[in-house]
């Protein structure tokens, strides 16, 4: 399988499209992230992806991780733990991290264009840094002064990798269930006892220390929700002054067989007093969990882009090889036995389904990556304020919407290869069964679209919708009658109108009947999903004919085809979400049970 850093598509977005510099510009140091400097880091990152971590993919599919049940030991495939020593080499685990802490202070926009590449490479892989970069969050956000110096450095150098300690054998996402207790040992430290599963990165050997966060129980706590906790239990045993001591009594108990991502150690986590330290305030553990958690559905969104678009580029270049049959039109390759496959209308179809969405997908990703930037740094509040709110929307659409169709893309890849897509050997039936996942883990679809449906509207009186509509509502009045451009910013205005008035509508059923909020939610979630998608690319319509822009014709009039082919081709999706999002709850509801039964 080969991979090419998609340098010049991640560049139109990231400045064409998005004008991130601008951003950049207005945060405090924002002027020392030029775009030279930029560029020179995607360059660098570019050559990472392409020449060392692209060709782990395949060897950890096959190799996957191994358990030692006597030691307890996780071992991981030679090639990963190679790659992640040049990777905290190259610096890469520290590049958008607090310089207070030994960070390189890049901003999370440019953190996420590489976050692309290696989620194309291996998404396996990528498991590691990427819950390292949860765990930072979390104490950066909710740690106390001495746990943020103790631990981010070492997490930002590599030393160190961090996990998400979340789920138990008898509860998934209902964490209200969990039973893992926390007892005080004084001098504020505890013991953390139970037993959690399907944690990413729970045991391997490419780091010296793990570091898990833990939710738990204090003996007094409230039942529910309401009386979680949130640990820090390092692997080694630290204390305050930052010294690493014994074997702490917390130890993979088995690894997960699973369906993909096998290089990634998927671990049952038992903790037998283990010593830990609380993060924040006792009983308010959610809070910290959910800064770990967005952090991580915004990184699966992105893995899902990664997978879209390392499945097109093989796609396209077997496509451009394979010869089977003669256009329908006419002979397009005369000289040879028959025409390669491309010239098919339905192969077109499929290679322009996959690379439509990701070029909407990667310009929702960087977007909202930019609202991250703003909410860490923005110096007015109002300012933080609406990118949060912007950013909490848009969320669970990125996170399910890129996960979702990752599984359609790599299913169209395997499709465009034929047999050859369905054995080993050419990699695209590995990039599907890795797809897998993502709609299941950190919230599924389900979960995401109830987030989108019941919090973010119904909860939050819609702010961020509100705000994100009155930035489309402003654009399509700008470009009403843009003589390129016109036809799809007229047809995005349109389908905001829409939006509202199905929201609204929503609204009204649901006050009624709380269950037309779950009935509704993901047929909602993908409406809302596919109007967010046009919306970018009518900014990528626009933004290609501009007299400023510096692009070639050819490059132009490939994005031109592309934003047609998806508002003639794939919006339309939105008349069957629309209907569903209408249809009242009654048929999920009455003479069910029955037809269940």
């Amino acid at each position: 399988m080969k991979y090419t850093a998609p340098l010049a598509d991640m560049r139109f977005a990231l400045y064409d499209v998005l004008n991130a510099p601008a951003v950049w510009n207005s945060l405090p140091g924002g002027e020392d992230h030029t775009r030279d400097l930029v560029d020179a880091v995607l360059d660098e990152g570019a050559k990472f992806c392409e020449q060392v971590l692209i060709e782990t993919n395949q060897i950890g599919d096959e190799e996957g991780c191994h358990f030692d049940k006597d030691s307890k030991a996780v071992t991981t495939p030679q090639a990963f733990r190679d790659a992640y020593n040049r990777f905290v080499e190259g610096g890469w685990t520290g590049l958008c991290g607090d310089p207070k802490y030994g960070g390189q202070g890049m901003p999370e926009s440019v953190g996420y264009v590489f976050k692309e590449m290696i989620e194309s490479c291996n998404v396996a892989w990528g498991t590691y840094p990427l819950l390292s970069a949860g765990a930072v969050d979390a104490l950066v956000h909710h740690g106390e002064e001495w746990q943020r110096e103790i631990f981010i450095p070492r997490i930002l150098s590599g030393e160190w990798t961090g996990t998400m300690c979340l789920t138990e054998p008898h509860c998934g996402s209902d964490l209200g269930l969990l039973r893992t207790r926390a007892e005080p040992l004084g001098a504020d430290a505890y013991a953390i006892s139970g037993t959690k599963i399907f944690i990413t990165a729970g045991e391997h050997d490419m780091s010296q220390n793990i570091v898990h966060l833990v939710l738990a129980r204090l003996p007094d706590a409230p039942a529910g929700t309401k009386g979680i906790s949130m640990f820090i239990v390092p692997k080694f045993k630290v204390e305050r002054d930052g010294s690493v001591g014994e074997r702490n009594s917390v130890a993979a108990g088995n690894i997960e067989h699973k369906m993909g991502l096998k290089g990634s150690a998927t671990c049952v986590m038992n903790f037998d007093g283990a010593v830990g330290y609380l993060i924040g305030q006792p009983n308010r553990g959610l809070n910290a969990m959910f800064t770990m958690m967005n952090t991580a559905r915004l990184g699966v969104g992105v893995q899902g882009l990664g997978l879209i678009e390392v499945s097109h580029q093989n796609a396209l270049a077997y496509a451009k090889d394979r010869l089977q049959m003669r256009s329908l039109s006419g002979a397009k390759r005369p000289d040879k036995p028959a025409d390669p496959i491309i010239v098919h209308p339905d192969v077109r179809r499929m290679l322009m389904t996959q690379k439509a969405i990701a070029e909407a997908g990667r310009a929702l990703c960087f977007y909202s990556a930019l609202q991250v930037d703003l909410v860490a740094r923005a110096e007015d509040a109002q300012a933080r304020k609406r990118a949060d709110d912007v950013l909490s929307f848009l969320t669970p659409i990125s996170k399910a919407m890129l996960t979702e169709l990752a599984i359609e893309c790599t299913s169209h890849g395997i499709q465009v290869l034929g047999g050859h897509g369905y054995v080993r050997e050419w990699g695209l039936e590995q990039l599907m069964r890795d797809a897998r996942i993502t709609t299941i883990y950190e919230g599924t679809t389900q979960i995401q679209a109830l987030d989108l449906l019941g919090r973010k509207i119904m909860g939050q009186q819609a702010a961020g919708l509100r705000h994100f509509l009155a930035d489309v509502s402003a654009f399509c009045a700008t470009h009403h009658d843009h003589p390129q451009a016109g036809t799809y910013v007229r047809r995005v205005g349109e389908l905001a109108s829409e939006w509202e008035a199905l929201t609204q509508e929503i609204g009204k059923r649901a006050a009624q009947n709380a269950d037309e909020i779950g009935a509704a939610a993901v047929d909602y979630l993908y409406y809302s999903g596919y109007v967010t998608f046009a919306y970018f690319m009518a900014l990528e319509a626009e933004a290609v004919a501009r007299p400023s822009f510096a692009g070639t014709a050819e490059f132009r009039d490939a994005k031109l085809a592309t934003v047609r082919f998806y508002f003639e081709r794939i919006l339309p999706r939105t008349l069957l979400h629309a209907a569903g999002v209408r249809a009242s709850a009654e048929s999920l509801t009455s003479g069910v049970e029955a037809a269940l039964a």
